[in-house]
């Protein structure tokens, strides 16, 4: 039976929170595309060809919307920034838990090629007690069939 890798219990936590980083980054990034969605909507729909203006009013109305569009713009712009903040933040978040992760990973590599090697050279020893112990292959003895006439 194999030993058991003594860091076992600090690797499953590693990985979980490797794998809480990794969600976390998911959704920064979730987030993230959102904002850029609504800010590339918000540009469409600025820049989009505007109806006919047919009298003052609705000249107003149209200069408050675009004059309203364009402030959303740039809320939309601080809220994009503000979220690529987060999602770099989360992204170091993440490669600070996978780098925990990995040389625990590697330890734990070392450590079943150690146990392997061990396997195979406790193997290696039976199967040569094996062999000194078969018939015709004792020490002391004659290894040359013995009958008939000499």
């Amino acid at each position: 039976m194999p030993g058991r890798f003594p860091l076992a219990g600090l690797l499953r936590l590693r990985r979980a929170q490797q794998d809480q980083a990794a969600s976390t980054l998911a959704a920064a990034n979730e987030r993230f595309r959102e904002a850029a969605d609504a800010r590339t909507a918000a540009r469409r729909t600025l820049d989009d060809p505007q109806a006919e203006v047919t009298d003052a009013a609705m000249l107003s109305a149209i200069a408050a919307a675009r004059a309203s569009t364009r402030g959303m713009l740039e809320e939309l712009g601080a809220v994009a920034a503000t979220r690529r903040a987060d999602m770099e933040a989360a992204q170091a978040g993440y490669n600070a838990a996978r780098r925990s992760a990995l040389g625990l990973e590697k330890l734990e590599g070392s450590h079943a090629e150690r146990e392997h090697a061990e396997e195979l050279r406790a193997e290696q020893i039976v199967l040569d007690e094996i062999a000194t112990r078969r018939p015709g292959n004792t020490p002391g003895r004659d290894t040359e069939p013995t009958g008939g006439a000499r």
